[in-house]
């Protein structure tokens, strides 16, 4: 004999019913009890009704008729036409009889427990009995029993306790009788001794068939939910989440207790003595393998085996020096919340005995509150005991497992990947057995915290980055095909999974919670909303995503002056926007403190060089304990290429054009013609070698007509170019007069910078530095004479692009 359990998704509606019908008729068990909730969202329903009438609302006459219409379009859908009628009659019947007890508590204007449970137990009463007729129109041997003449309770009505003996006499009365091959029963309700109907709690129909189950020695207890079995983790928050294939009843208990909705905790205890298997199915995809139930204990080497959580959590904080050595103070804390029937969740305690905390349901605050202050009056008056302290808005998250307790460093796994993503904890406990260790956090960080030990636990170490990319030009379209072109090869090689969330230009952002299309970015984009820097950034903190990475590809000061706003919400920075760290230096120091603060990290290896790994270099020398002595530099690939290309045959002007039309200027040529874009570079050489610098503090050697740098928009710049052609004419005869090339170029040393026109003669480094090449050469006390020299493509949009992407990989591998 088996008992197959089948929940209120499973019989919403006609549709679902047949396929119940499907599994039943399939099942090789020869004799089968089925127990069915009421048709889906119904329980609710009648709840909300009843809640009008006792509020003296007419609108549960409009909720009636909804319950109503419900169950005579299923029997409509699912009965033929020819045995309708006297199903239709007796359902009509019960409802009658539910239409009175609504009317009372109408008119009397309340409801109490006992008349909830008799009017919430229609539900199942009618959803039982036609799929019961629905089985026997269908040929299918089957008798409809009600429920509430097995299982006997107390009368503590809404979630009355169950007198097992006497229900375990009845079901084996009745199921050791002559019976057709499948029994339908409701679930979730029975009846007290005087015959009163009452209820088992919410889930309390997975209840109903383990009471069965265990009554008449089932072989198994299969539950037919709308999941395929027991996660490792919600699946509806954890993507990547793998339904559980054996789980022993301790792990199941556990996980249930804290949040798993697909198994109802109480569920196990009848089932636990005897031994009687659980297997947890799915209605909507029955070949599905599920998750199996039993004794024994999992796989060995398997620890973690689910991460669950329970929302709506509140701390209660009693504390104080009048309870230091006093006996009984927890006695009379917790007596006053039982007292007022309120469940505790988690439990810590000082072991000064200065305090005590306790976690329970954010809905039952208020009156913990009020009791536990009136219960301590005397002592809060005297103050030896601060009134309770309560802290809302909080979520209990907990690791699973019974092997957990044999491997070390579990609990600091846990915590340590919790505080490398600024999830705060508030409260841990974890009981001996190891079973269980739950930490408190806040509800607005469960999302983030159950996906980053998921993916530490289960994902074979494949970390997510979100994200989050502002300019889509010339860079940043570079940008998201390169990450396009290698996904592959990242999720493969080096364990990474990269998601762009959302993207933004000037003019629209869009973003997609699942990930943009990469290969229709820029329909989405064009599809957007209007950017909004603001929103930008509160949409990023709204979905919370780990490892979230803000991108900036864009030259902006407005959008460089946000990047503290980033950080301090533990959002990463990778920029090539130079801005940031060339202005003031407490700005620029406080962006690096943030980034150490809230462990997030801010990358910018583009500002210098493009894709060239300099300020990774010189981070690595300062590491090491080595000193720099001098930098020099050409650091401006836009005016290498310049005056790589610049001569007696050309105008000054064209090559500048050339070089802003092929993407090696910024969109204002005259940042760095003017020298200010390599002044900032040297800047940053200088501060991340460790000195204190101010962009004023560099003195800049212009080539640049005074004329030229007045103006302020490009037309007016290029115009001042052709007007001056002569003099840089001049500046090009006179290098090759000194048998030398015009190299711009940038030195730091002894705590001073420049930046300036030089001629390089033949035998310098410099000399035979092509197209937009960049070079740095660093001079070290362990590189004195002969430098490290670091040279390659400076300027472009695939090598920036190549940039910022190594920065992405740098902090996947943080």
């Amino acid at each position: 004999m088996q008992v197959l359990k089948f929940g209120g998704t499973s019989v919403a509606n006609a549709t679902n019913i047949s396929l119940v019908k499907q599994i039943v008729s399939t099942n090789t068990a020869s004799k089968k009890i089925v127990v069915v909730s009421a048709l889906g969202g119904v329980t609710d329903l009648l709840l909300r009704t009843a809640a009008a009438a006792a509020e003296q609302d007419k609108s549960y006459i409009e909720l009636l008729q909804k319950i109503e219409q419900r169950h005579l379009e299923t029997i409509k859908e699912l009965l033929p036409i020819a045995i309708q009628s006297a199903v239709l009659s007796r359902v009509k019947s019960e409802l009658n009889v539910l239409e009175t007890l609504l009317e009372g508590a109408f008119l009397i204007g309340e409801i109490t427990p006992k008349l909830s449970d008799k009017i919430v137990s229609y539900g199942e009463l009618l959803s039982s009995y036609i799929i019961s007729e629905y089985f026997i129109a269908e040929n299918l041997k089957a008798v409809y029993q009600d429920s509430r003449s097995l299982i006997k309770t107390d009368t503590v009505y809404g979630k009355a306790s169950v007198d097992f003996r006497e229900t375990d006499q009845r079901c084996t009365a009745f199921f050791n009788g002559s019976q057709p091959d499948i029994v339908v029963m409701g679930g979730f309700i029975a009846s007290s001794h005087d015959g009163d109907a009452t209820t088992l709690g919410r889930g309390g129909s997975d209840y109903s068939a383990a009471i069965i189950a265990a009554a008449v020695n089932a072989e198994a207890l299969l539950i037919w939910t709308d999941v395929s079995g027991m996660y490792t983790a919600n699946p509806k928050v954890v993507k990547q989440a793998k339904a559980i294939p054996h789980i022993s009843y301790e792990e199941a208990m556990e996980l249930s207790h804290f949040g798993a909705k697909v198994l109802y905790a109480p569920t196990i205890q009848p089932v636990l003595s005897k031994g009687i298997s659980i297997v947890i199915k799915n209605t909507f995809d029955p070949d599905a393998e599920g998750t199996l139930i039993t004794k024994s204990k999992n796989e060995k080497g398997k620890t973690v085996r689910g991460i669950s959580h329970i929302g709506g959590i509140a701390l209660l904080s009693l504390e104080g020096p009048g309870m230091v050595g006093i006996p009984g103070t927890s006695k009379r804390f917790f007596e006053v919340l039982s007292q007022e029937d309120i469940s505790v969740v988690l439990i810590t305690q000082a072991s000064s005995e200065h305090s005590i905390c306790v976690g329970i349901s954010a809905l039952d605050v208020d009156r913990a509150v009020a009791s536990v202050n009136g219960a301590f009056a005397y002592e809060i008056e005297r103050q030896k005991i601060k009134p309770v302290i309560a802290e809302k808005e909080l979520a209990v998250i907990a690791l699973v497992g019974d092997n957990m307790k044999q491997h070390q460093g579990l609990s600091g796994k846990m915590f340590s990947t919790l505080g490398r993503n600024n999830v705060n904890i508030r409260v841990i406990a974890q009981g001996a057995s190891e079973r269980n260790i739950s930490a408190v956090i806040s509800e607005a960080d469960v999302k983030k915290a159950l996906n980053v030990l998921h993916e530490v636990f289960f994902e074979e170490n494949i970390k997510q980055l979100n994200l989050f990319v502002m300019g889509v030009g010339n860079v940043g379209a570079k940008f998201l095909k390169q990450i396009q072109q290698q996904k592959a090869y990242l999720r493969t090689q080096l364990k990474l999974n990269l998601r762009v969330i959302g993207i933004s230009n000037s003019r629209t952002m869009a973003f997609d919670e699942q990930g943009i299309d990469l290969e229709n970015w820029a329909d989405v984009l064009a599809k957007g909303e209007k950017t909004d820097s603001e929103q930008f950034l509160g949409n990023i903190t709204r979905l919370n995503y780990r490892n979230s990475i803000f991108v900036d590809n864009t030259a902006s000061a407005a959008v460089a002056a946000n990047y503290a706003n980033y950080l301090s919400k533990s959002i990463s920075v990778v920029t090539c926007n130079k801005i940031a760290c060339s202005s003031e230096y407490d700005a620029y120091e406080n962006l690096k403190f943030l980034a150490r603060q809230y462990n997030a990290p801010f990358l910018f290896e583009t500002n210098v060089g493009a894709g060239l790994p300099i300020i990774d270099t010189l981070k690595h020398l300062i590491a090491s304990g080595d000193v720099i002595l001098k930098i020099q530099a050409v650091l401006s690939g836009s005016l290498n290429f310049v005056f790589n290309n610049f001569d007696q045959n050309s105008t000054f002007h064209d090559i500048v054009k050339q070089a802003q039309e092929e993407g090696f200027t910024e969109p204002d040529p005259k940042i760095d013609l003017s020298g200010i874009d390599v002044m900032r570079k040297i800047l940053i050489l200088a501060r991340e070698s460790g000195h204190r610098l101010e962009i004023e503090d560099i003195e800049n050697k212009s080539f640049l007509p005074q004329e030229s740098l007045d103006t302020d928009n490009n037309t007016d710049f290029f115009a001042s170019l052709i007007k001056h052609e002569a003099s840089f004419q001049k500046m090009y005869a006179e290098a090759i007069a000194a048998d030398s090339k015009l190299k711009y170029v940038a030195q730091f040393e002894n705590g001073k910078a420049s930046v300036g026109l030089q001629h390089i003669p033949k035998d310098h480094d410099f000399y035979n530095l092509e197209g937009s090449d960049n070079i740095v050469l660093f001079f070290t006390e362990r590189y004195p004479d002969q430098p490290m020299i670091i040279k390659g493509a400076g300027a472009g949009a695939d090598v920036t692009a190549s940039g910022i992407f190594a920065d992405i990989i740098r902090i996947g591998n943080f």
